[in-house]
C-alpha cells in the first residue's frame, strides 16, 4: 500500500514520473491525487467545440465526420485532414506523418478523445497533429450496458503536449489501486456537521466518478480540505498579530490635521469623513493596523491617506507614501505639498506653526538632493515622505515610522512592502494599502479574512462621469476615423486628449504583450505571423501626418529619461500639448483635468484593472470624460467580452468580479498574481463565497480551543504541506 508522500516512481515507474514531473511538476501520490480533473466528458455527449480558445491545450469529445489526404506542395509526403464535429461546430485535425495510418483509424461516426493545442488558420479552428484516444463501438453490445457506458463520466485533467489526459486518467488509476489509509485533516466533529465524506472517498469519487452525485460529494469535500486549513492559517496569523506591538498614534488636537481639515476648500464626501473615522482609531491601536482601502478611480483615497498620514505626523511619527512610477512619485509630492500649502513649510518664512515638511526620494534625484532627503527622513524633519523603491534600500533610514502607505499595491512584491515596513524601530508600523481596482489576488484575500477593507465607494460632488465605447477597428473601420475626428473636436474645444498603445516601438527588442494572439500552423505546418502590438513611436509619427495633423502631439514612455517623463508630463498639465501617446506609464496618478478624452490602442491586450486605471485619467475635473476602447478583436471572443463588460461599467467593484472570473485569484499563499500556479485547485472565489465564510467560522473556533493544533496532528501536518517554510514566512510578511 501506498501513502501520499510515496515519490511517483515507486508506484508509476521512473520514466512516466520524470514526464509527470517535468510537465505538470507531479513528484508525489498526493500531488497526482491532487492533480484534479477540469471538467468530465461523457461518450454519449460531445464537447462543445465553440468554446475553444486560441492557444489553449484541449482535450474534447467529437466524433470524426469526414477525413481526406491530400499532397503536400513543397516536399513529399501527404497530408490528412480529419474534420471533427459537436453536431454543431467543427475542428480540423491537421497529420503531417503516418496519413495512412491515421486515415484508417479515424472514419466518418468514430468518437473518441481529441488532444492538442488549438490554433486558427483562415477562421477555421484546428489541432495540428493531436494526440487521440477512440472510443470501442458499443453496437454489439446490450442497450442497457450501452446507455451506462456512454453515461459514465470520463475526467478530463489539465494535460501537455508530453502527456495527455487519458494517460493522467491511467496514472491517476494506478496509484488509487495502490492506496493505503488516508490520514484526514478535518476534525470529526466538523465532518459530522457538514456532512463531508472522508478523504480517501473523495479521491475516489473526484477520479473515477459513476455519475453526476458522486463528483458533487467529492467536490465539495475537497473545497472544504482547501478552505479549512487556509482559514486555520490565517486564523492563526491573526491571532498572533493580536500579540504584536505598535506605537499609537492617536488623533491630535489643534495639530496639522486639524489645521488641514480647516483649509480644504470643500467638504469630505460621507463615505471619506466615515473610512477616516475607522483609520483614527486603527492608528490610535497598540496593534498595527493593516488595511485595504479600495476606492473606485476618484474617490479621494489620497486625500484620506493624507488625513492618516497627518495624525502620525501629529503624534510624533514619520508617514511613507510608496508609489510604483516616478512619474506618480512626482505627482503625489506635487498634490500633497499643494494641498498642505504652508502646512509643508517647517523652516521656511512661509511655514505654518506646527508644520512639516514633504520629502521627495526617487532613484533619478542628484545626488546633493538625494542627500538632502535622506537626512529629512532620517533626522525626523521630513514628517511625510514620498517615494519609489529607492525608498526600500538600506541606507533609507527615519526617525520614527509610523505609517506606510502603499499606492497601487499590486504594483509591488511581498518582499518590497516588507522591506519598507522592517524600517520602524518602535515596533510595526501601521500599513495602509490602496488600490482602485484589486486584481483577483487582493480579492482573495479580502474575502479569506486577511486583510481587514475600507471602501470609498461615493464619487465626490462635481465629478464628471466617463463613457466608454468598444471601436471595432477591423470590422468598422469608420468607426477608427470617428474615433480620431472625436480627439480633433475636443482639441478643438480646448481640451486635451490621450493615446495609450501597449509598446514604445522604435529598434530595441521588445517581447510581445500578454494576450498577443499566438502564431498557428499554416496549410502545412509553417507559422502564421501575427500582428505586432501597436507602438507609441510608430502611433505618434502616424497621427502627426495622418488624422491629427497639425495637433500638437507628444510621446511618453518608460525609455525617455526622468527628466524628460517629467518635462513632457508638465507641457501636458500646462496645456502646451494637445495629444499625449503614451504607454501605461500613465496608468495611475497623472492627473490633468482638462483631458477629456482617451483612444486605448490593441484595448484587448490589456487587463481589465488597466484599461479601468487607464480611463480613470479623463474625466478628472467637471468635464465628461469620454475613453474609446480600439481592438481589432471581433465580437464574441473572450477578449472582446471583457472590453464590452470594461465599457458596460465604471464600477470597480463590478469589474474586479470580471478579473476575477478570467484570471481567478492568484496564489493566495504565494507571489503567483494570475491565478496560473494556485495552490488552491478546487476553491473558486465567486463560487464558494458562502462555504468559505463557514469554513472561517469553523476555523476561527477551533484556533482558539487548540491554537497549536496538538489535538489534530493530521491537520498540522496538512498546514505545513499547504505553507512550507518559503510560504509561511510569505504569509507572515503579506
Amino acid at each position: 500500500m501506498t501513502s501520499l508522500q510515496e515519490p511517483l516512481a515507486r508506484t508509476l515507474g521512473d520514466r512516466t514520473a520524470k514526464v509527470l514531473a517535468s510537465s505538470l511538476d507531479l513528484r508525489t501520490t498526493g500531488d497526482l491525487l491532487r492533480h484534479y480533473p477540469r471538467r468530465y466528458g461523457r461518450r454519449g455527449e460531445l464537447t462543445d467545440l465553440a468554446g475553444l480558445a486560441e492557444g489553449e491545450q484541449a482535450t474534447v469529445v467529437a466524433e470524426v465526420l469526414k477525413g481526406e489526404s491530400r499532397p503536400m506542395r513543397n516536399r513529399r509526403g501527404a497530408i490528412f485532414e480529419a474534420t471533427v464535429t459537436d453536431g454543431r461546430g467543427r475542428l480540423s485535425l491537421l497529420f503531417f506523418h503516418r496519413a495512412g495510418w491515421h486515415r484508417d483509424r479515424l472514419r466518418p461516426g468514430t468518437r473518441g478523445l481529441f488532444a492538442g493545442k488549438v490554433s486558427v488558420y483562415k477562421g477555421r479552428r484546428q489541432l495540428a497533429h493531436p494526440e487521440y484516444e477512440l472510443f470501442p463501438s458499443s453496437e454489439s453490445a446490450e442497450l442497457e450496458l450501452a446507455k451506462a457506458y456512454a453515461d459514465t463520466p470520463i475526467p478530463i485533467y489539465p494535460a501537455t503536449e508530453k502527456i495527455a489526459s487519458w494517460k493522467i486518467a491511467k496514472c491517476v488509476g494506478t496509484v488509487l489501486d495502490q492506496l493505503g489509509e488516508v490520514p484526514d485533516p478535518l476534525p470529526g466533529g466538523l465532518r459530522g456537521r457538514r456532512r463531508l465524506i472522508g478523504l480517501a472517498e473523495a479521491y475516489r469519487l473526484v477520479h473515477t466518478p459513476a455519475d453526476g452525485s458522486d463528483i458533487a460529494k467529492a467536490r465539495r469535500r475537497l473545497k472544504w480540505d482547501e478552505a479549512f486549513v487556509l482559514q486555520v492559517a490565517l486564523a492563526r496569523r491573526r491571532r498572533e498579530a493580536q500579540g504584536q506591538p505598535a506605537r499609537p498614534r492617536p488623533r491630535a488636537e489643534g495639530g496639522l490635521l486639524d489645521a488641514f481639515d480647516a483649509r480644504l476648500p470643500f467638504t469630505l464626501t460621507d463615505g471619506q469623513r466615515e473610512v477616516g473615522e475607522v483609520i483614527a482609531a486603527d492608528l490610535a491601536s497598540t496593534h498595527p493596523m493593516h488595511r485595504l482601502l479600495q476606492g473606485d478611480v476618484g474617490a479621494g483615497k489620497t486625500l484620506v491617506a493624507l488625513r492618516a498620514m497627518l495624525q502620525a505626523v501629529d503624534a510624533g511619527g514619520q508617514a511613507v507614501l510608496l508609489a510604483p512610477t516616478e512619474v506618480l512619485a512626482q505627482q503625489h509630492h506635487r498634490s500633497i505639498t499643494a494641498m498642505l500649502g504652508p502646512l509643508a513649510g517647517a523652516g521656511r518664512l512661509d511655514g505654518a506653526e506646527h508644520a512639516t515638511r514633504v520629502a521627495l526620494l526617487t532613484g533619478s534625484l542628484g545626488a546633493s538632493a538625494r542627500r538632502e532627503a535622506l537626512l529629512e527622513a532620517a533626522s525626523g524633519r521630513a514628517g511625510i515622505v514620498v517615494g519609489t523603491h529607492a525608498l526600500l534600500q538600506e541606507q533609507v533610514s527615519f526617525a520614527d515610522l509610523g505609517l506606510v502607505v502603499v499606492d497601487e499595491q499590486h504594483r509591488f512584491g511581498v518582499e518590497q512592502r516588507d522591506a519598507l515596513r522592517d524600517k520602524s524601530a518602535t515596533g510595526r508600523p501601521h500599513v495602509l494599502v490602496m488600490t482602485a481596482t484589486p486584481i483577483p489576488r487582493t480579492v482573495a484575500m479580502t474575502v479569506y479574512g486577511d486583510l481587514d477593507v475600507l471602501a470609498l465607494t461615493q464619487l465626490p460632488a462635481g465629478r464628471a462621469p466617463i463613457a466608454t465605447h468598444v471601436v471595432p477597428a477591423r470590422e468598422k473601420p469608420h468607426f477608427l476615423a470617428r474615433a480620431w475626428d472625436r480627439i480633433r473636436e475636443e482639441v478643438g474645444k480646448g481640451h486635451q486628449a490621450y493615446v495609450v498603445c501597449p509598446r514604445i516601438g522604435g529598434n530595441e527588442e521588445e517581447e510581445e504583450t500578454e494576450g498577443t494572439p499566438p502564431a498557428g500552423p499554416g496549410p502545412e505546418g509553417e507559422a502564421v505571423p501575427r500582428r505586432a502590438p501597436l507602438a507609441v513611436l510608430d502611433v505618434a509619427a502616424e497621427l502627426s501626418r495622418g488624422p491629427l495633423e497639425g495637433l500638437r502631439v507628444a510621446a511618453l514612455h518608460g525609455r525617455l529619461a526622468p527628466d524628460e517623463k517629467d518635462a513632457v508630463m508638465r507641457a501636458f498639465a500646462a496645456g502646451e500639448v494637445d495629444v499625449l501617446v503614451a504607454t501605461t506609464v500613465i496608468e495611475v496618478g497623472v492627473d490633468v483635468p482638462n483631458a477629456t478624452v482617451m483612444a486605448i490602442t490593441d484595448a484587448d491586450r490589456f487587463g481589465v484593472s488597466q484599461l479601468h486605471q487607464l480611463r480613470g485619467r479623463v474625466g478628472r475635473g467637471k468635464l465628461p470624460g469620454l475613453c474609446l476602447l480600439v481592438t481589432d478583436v471581433e465580437e464574441g471572443a473572450p477578449a472582446r467580452e471583457r472590453l464590452d463588460a470594461v465599457a458596460a461599467t465604471t464600477d470597480g467593484f463590478a469589474l474586479s468580479r470580471v478579473d476575477l472570473e478570467q484570471r481567478r485569484e492568484g496564489d493566495v499563499l504565494g507571489e503567483a498574481q494570475s491565478g496560473r500556479r494556485s495552490s488552491l485547485r478546487m476553491l473558486t472565489l465567486l463560487r464558494d463565497e458562502e462555504l468559505i465564510g463557514e469554513a472561517r467560522e469553523e476555523a476561527v473556533a477551533f484556533v482558539e480551543d487548540d491554537p497549536e493544533l496538538l489535538a489534530h496532528p493530521p491537520l498540522a501536518a496538512a498546514l505545513e504541506e499547504l505553507l512550507g517554510e518559503d510560504r509561511a514566512e510569505y504569509l507572515e510578511k503579506t
